[in-house]
């Protein structure tokens, strides 16, 4: 079995956060702050674009060694030589994605519920995307899970769990102590001020955590 990797504090990029800024120069500050996953969505860029910016952040993560997951393209995570794709419920089914990757490569699934997160796990998930935790500006048509469905879904899981969905700074500790393995985060570090900054004290309270 493949070694999973480290979930605690997981980027998931997104451009309408960035503010004007560059998103390597924003994903290279939240790696310098602490950030242990990075997870390369771009939902309105073509397959070239994505190409050429996934091989960046790939060069950047390696650089970390911090493991780059691609959202959906199993294409371009395999042009790039990522360490996996992350697939929402309304994606190519993970027991496909799995016969065409194989089992070098990692496979999150996105599980909104116990039933989806049962599915996932029996398709060879390698870990779940639980939200929305807090509720999210990302995507309008996400019901809010709460920390206690995360919890529920934590419970029964047999996989690594990360809640997504609102997560902030502020509410972090919120989602380990529902029991999940880490927390994935968008707006919450890539439009702050200071991103290093902030990711350094999401690191803070993930070490409270720390196995």
């Amino acid at each position: 079995m493949k070694a999973q990797p480290d979930y605690s504090i997981y980027l998931v990029t997104d451009d309408g956060c960035l503010q004007g800024r560059a998103l390597i120069d924003c994903v290279h500050e939240a790696l310098e702050g602490g950030v242990t996953l990075v997870q390369y969505r771009a939902k309105t860029a073509s397959s070239a674009e994505m190409y050429a910016e996934a091989l960046q952040l790939k060069a950047l993560c390696d650089s970390f060694n911090v493991p780059l997951i691609i959202n959906d393209r199993l294409d371009i995570a395999m042009a790039v030589g990522a360490a996996g794709v992350h697939l929402g419920q309304d994606d190519l089914p993970c027991a496909a994605a799995r016969k065409i990757l194989g089992e070098d490569y990692l496979i999150g699934v996105s599980a909104h519920n116990p039933a989806e997160a049962k599915a996932a796990l029996q398709s060879g998930a390698d870990y779940l995307g639980c939200g929305a935790v807090f509720g999210t500006a990302t995507k309008a048509d996400v019901k809010k899970l709460g920390t206690e469905g995360l919890a529920a879904i934590c419970k029964a899981k047999g996989l690594p769990v990360v809640g997504i969905g609102g997560v902030t700074a502020d509410n972090y500790r919120e989602v380990r102590a529902a029991g999940a393995d880490g927390a994935a985060i968008v707006s919450g570090i890539l439009a702050q001020p200071d991103i290093r900054a902030t990711v350094k004290a999401i690191a803070k309270v993930s070490q409270e955590f720390a196995k």
